[in-house]
């Protein structure tokens, strides 16, 4: 049994199917889904390196603290520990949702507890920096790992609920 495809012609680009255009816009999707992905991944486990070995935990508590960050003995190794393997899980494309929304959060209370009185520029202590790390922390929470994730490796073929939410991507 064949499938039927259409034809189109656009201006000076010749004749294509539409299975080519639905091809070019999905494969662009999954690029830029990857792109975002691996360097937001990339980003967050940076800077969880950095708070456990450059500024020790002991360190990031200290500076939690003195910030005015409340239960900074909780929190500073939390954060660490979700930026660190939170970064690994994003590069890989695991628990890619879940993992993206924590570090949302994470970001969105470093801007209303720290950088918001800053201003934009992260100069001066502003917003810039945790407003581009949280936008793509969301971005990703929607769109999910995208084809080239552990997620879809994973429940791309589950029909549970929790595999649907986890992974919702193109089967093809």
């Amino acid at each position: 049994m064949g499938t039927s495809l259409t034809t189109h012609t656009t201006a000076g680009s010749g004749t294509h199917s539409a299975s080519d255009a639905a091809y070019t816009g999905s494969a662009r999707a999954t690029i830029a889904t990857t792109i975002l992905r691996v360097i937001c991944g990339f980003l967050f486990l940076a800077h969880g390196w950095q708070k456990y070995f450059e500024y020790t935990i002991a360190g990031t508590q200290s500076t939690f603290a003195s910030m005015g960050i409340p239960a900074s003995d909780i929190v500073a190794p939390l954060v660490a520990t979700l930026e660190l393997a939170g970064g690994v899980a994003l590069i890989l494309g695991v628990l890619t949702r879940p993992v993206a929304a924590l570090l949302a959060l994470n970001m969105f209370g470093a801007l209303v507890t720290q950088h918001l009185p800053g201003g934009v520029f992260v100069d001066n202590g502003g917003f810039e920096l945790v407003l581009a790390f949280g936008g793509g922390a969301a971005a990703i929470a929607v769109l999910g790992g995208g084809a080239w994730s552990v997620d879809r490796m994973l429940f791309a073929r589950s029909t549970g609920r929790a595999a649907r939410f986890l992974y919702s991507g193109s089967r093809a």
